[in-house]
């Protein structure tokens, strides 16, 4: 069965090229704080012509981490690889050895049916030696799913194929910056991903179709300096939240404390959940006010969101209004 605290945590997720050379410096010290996730990146980050040799670092920083994790006491994030082809994922587990204990799983990119069914058979081939679970993220970015003609079909049929091994994905996650890149859109700092329609309406059709089964994150936010990039992604988080998404995409440590703040739960909002998580059997009503008196309280119609709601609460704390 999945953990659902884990599906929700792992929030802000930092891409970092997997030949970086510094992140365990970074990581055992803590550098980027205590509530984010990890992803190592062997595809777009990493020129053709340098893949092996970012595998070899890869294989390097997470045997050195392991190692480190052993004597020492720091923040480990949830840690994942981005790879670029199907073969990585069981070359890799082998060759990390003892230290594939601290990865949760793969990130797929561009996940489309051309590719589905190899991704999936090697993540089961390679959970078959280990002794964890090693999970899969796809990411929805493949221009295949830009036409309306063929959008609904190519959705559900990757849905069927992802349900099939529903308790190995964590998240769904998808690729604003790919999609954009098929009309040659390019927001800016002031501007946000669900104004930009052609887009927006493509991470739209994937909220409804995997949304109610899946928690699906946020896309990048490029910004992370300059005049107007934290309000910028303030407004963009909130329009997320309220779309469905959870978590995002991040490129930059600066970006971190916003994802993380964006996901607290308000006071109101945890009294009303917990009101309606304990809901008094014995009423013969299943509706009545907020705690503070403002709103209205349906258990049959907000259950699930009061769900969600306790979840996140556990994860990124509760906001002081």
């Amino acid at each position: 069965m999945k953990n659902e605290i884990l599906c929700y945590s792992i929030g802000a997720l930092l891409y970092c090229p997997a030949n970086n050379e510094n992140i365990v410096h970074y990581l055992i010290n803590e550098k980027f704080g205590t509530l984010f996730s990890l992803a190592l990146c062997l595809e777009d980050t990493i020129r053709d012509s340098c893949v092996a040799e970012a595998e070899q670092q890869l294989i390097h920083s997470l045997k050195q981490l392991h190692k480190e994790s052993q004597i020492k006491d720091f923040f480990m994030p949830h840690i994942f690889i981005r790879v670029r082809e199907p073969k990585q994922i069981k070359k890799l587990t082998l060759q990390l050895g003892q230290a594939i204990s601290i990865v949760k799983g793969f990130i797929i990119p561009k996940f489309s049916l051309e590719n589905a069914d190899s991704y999936i058979q090697e993540l089961l081939e390679t959970n078959e030696h280990v002794t964890q679970t090693l999970y899969m993220m796809p990411i929805f970015e493949s221009p295949t799913i830009i036409p309306l003609n063929t959008r609904y079909d190519i959705l559900y049929g990757l849905k069927e194929k992802l349900d099939s091994i529903s308790q190995y994905v964590l998240n769904i996650r998808v690729g604003g910056n790919d999609l954009c890149h098929a009309f040659g859109y390019r927001r800016h700092s002031s501007e946000s991903i669900h104004d930009i329609k052609p887009i927006f309406n493509i991470l739209s059709d994937i909220i409804t179709v995997f949304g109610m089964d899946y928690v699906v994150s946020g896309p990048v936010w490029e910004y992370y300096n300059g005049e107007g990039w934290d309000t910028g992604l303030r407004n963009e988080l909130n329009q997320d939240r309220l779309n469905g998404f959870i978590g995002k995409t991040v490129i930059h440590p600066n970006q971190i404390p916003l994802v993380n703040e964006a996901y607290k739960v308000s006071k109101a909002d945890f009294e009303d959940a917990v009101s309606i998580l304990n809901w008094d059997s014995n009423l013969k009503g299943l509706v009545s006010g907020s705690a503070e008196n403002t709103r209205m309280n349906e258990y049959k119609t907000h259950s699930n969101w009061a769900k969600k709601i306790i979840i996140l609460s556990h994860i990124y704390g509760k906001s002081e209004f």
